[in-house]
């Protein structure tokens, strides 16, 4: 096979959809897609009204955009894949969850601070049983921490880690995780851009090498009921103008070493929690896993080195002083939820909100905070839509679409059993 580009975007569901393009086209750095793509959704539904989708208006174009050296080296033979941009007749689509983020970058730009991220995605590999259902991968072995062959006798992750290298994506760490079989993957902190494209990348070669070998990956929230969650941690952080980490309070982290930026932001991802939650836990089963006691950003509050706070502070300090955002889930659009994680930062930062106390809670018989996040899907998406702040920093298009369509998915889903919800989602996420 000749040489061919993989062109693609991140969708509404977190979907990567794209298109071949022969080699004679790798140059020409656009491609056209429907724009109706964002009026379907899992079930392949095509939501006639869906807000900005343009359905009704004859579904016209859409264009993506790349840029000649974002082109890299792709996990299938032969073929270099490559992200893009969403435009439309007017400029950049307001529905582009990429666009969203580049805009929240630009919006801390302003403030001369350029953001920084690291993500954490945690996953369950599933295998078919001989009726073709769906079963947890047999790996009974495996522990939180576990490394070897306990852990995966298939050495899926061997494989997946060895094309990770080979692509040159820096990897942090694959262990597993709590429940077996669960595993945890983190790339190395970098420019928020490429941390997210990185992410997106990164987690779609994970499924394709996994399901190669007879195994579906899948970063849902919560696949398996009597299992634990599966989360999407968001890491951050910002240099200054001097390329000093500017949520640095000296060499020490933690809440004793705070400073004014990063009581700014605690306060608004404190200040935005519950409209946050339609944007970063966008499926039913994400209030599956958002439970008091579950360790997953269900509480409104923030701490020290506490997992069981939504917003955690790192112990490190000096370059590597971050704060850790916990409520987000792998069925979130990454772009879409790095962008509003940053954009409440920001609205704190700006807004000088108030800074409520430190939770002192254990997380689980004792907590201070009085308010979490919604209990469902339908409530989240609600109270993303009195959140106006909020939605007009991250897009009101965006946000608009983003609440019609997931009060359809609550419509659609909140009477099915779990191996139905299951097989709703599994094979895009």
């Amino acid at each position: 096979m000749q040489d061919r580009l993989r062109a693609m975007f991140c969708d509404h569901l977190s979907i990567c959809r794209g298109k071949y393009l022969p080699g004679s086209k790798i140059g020409d750095e656009n491609s056209r897609f429907a724009r109706a793509t964002f009026g379907v959704h899992y079930d392949r539904d095509l939501l006639l009204d869906a807000p900005h989708a343009k359905v009704r208006e004859g579904m016209p174009d859409m264009e993506l955009r790349w840029q000649a050296s974002d082109i890299r080296e792709g996990w299938e033979p032969s073929t270099r894949v490559v992200l893009g941009d969403l435009y439309d007749e007017d400029g950049p689509l307001p529905l582009c969850p990429r666009g969203a983020l580049k805009r929240a970058i630009a919006d801390w730009g302003k403030m001369g601070l350029k953001p920084k991220l690291g993500i954490e995605l945690e996953a369950f590999a599933l295998q078919g049983d001989e009726t073709g259902r769906l079963r947890p991968y047999d790996a009974p072995g495996g522990v939180v921490y576990g490394t070897g062959p306990f852990a995966d006798p298939m050495h899926i992750n061997d494989m997946i880690w060895a094309k990770a290298e080979a692509l040159g994506f820096r990897l942090d760490m694959i262990t597993a995780e709590y429940d077996s079989p669960q595993y945890e993957y983190t790339l190395t902190f970098d420019d928020a851009l490429k941390a997210v494209d990185d992410i997106v990348l990164f987690r779609q070669m994970a499924r394709e090498v996994a399901l190669n070998h007879g195994v579906v990956l899948t970063f849902l929230p919560k696949p398996i009921p009597e299992l634990g969650g599966s989360g999407m941690h968001i890491n951050f952080s910002f240099t200054d103008d001097s390329g000093q980490n500017a949520l640095s309070n000296g060499p020490k982290g933690g809440p004793d070493h705070l400073n004014d930026l990063s009581r700014g932001c605690l306060a608004g991802l404190v200040r935005h929690h519950k409209g946050l939650a339609g944007l970063v836990a966008p499926t039913t089963g994400s209030y599956l896993r958002l439970q008091p006691g579950a360790m997953s950003g269900y509480w409104r509050n923030w701490g020290g080195d506490h997992r069981g706070v939504t917003t955690r502070i790192s112990t490190e300090g000096g370059a590597k002083a971050r704060l850790e955002h916990r409520m987000a889930d792998a069925s979130a659009n990454p772009y879409t939820a790095a962008a509003a994680v940053l954009q409440a930062a920001r609205l704190g930062v700006e807004g000088k909100y108030d800074l409520p106390p430190m939770e002192t809670g254990d997380g689980f018989d004792r907590i201070d905070a009085k308010d979490s996040s919604a209990q469902n899907l339908r409530q989240a998406v609600r109270d993303l839509s009195t959140d106006t702040a909020l939605t007009d920093a991250v897009g009101p298009e965006l946000c608009a679409h983003q609440v019609f369509m997931k009060e359809r998915e609550f419509r659609k889903t909140r009477d099915l059993e779990p191996n139905a919800l299951l097989d709703f989602y599994v094979w895009f996420v």
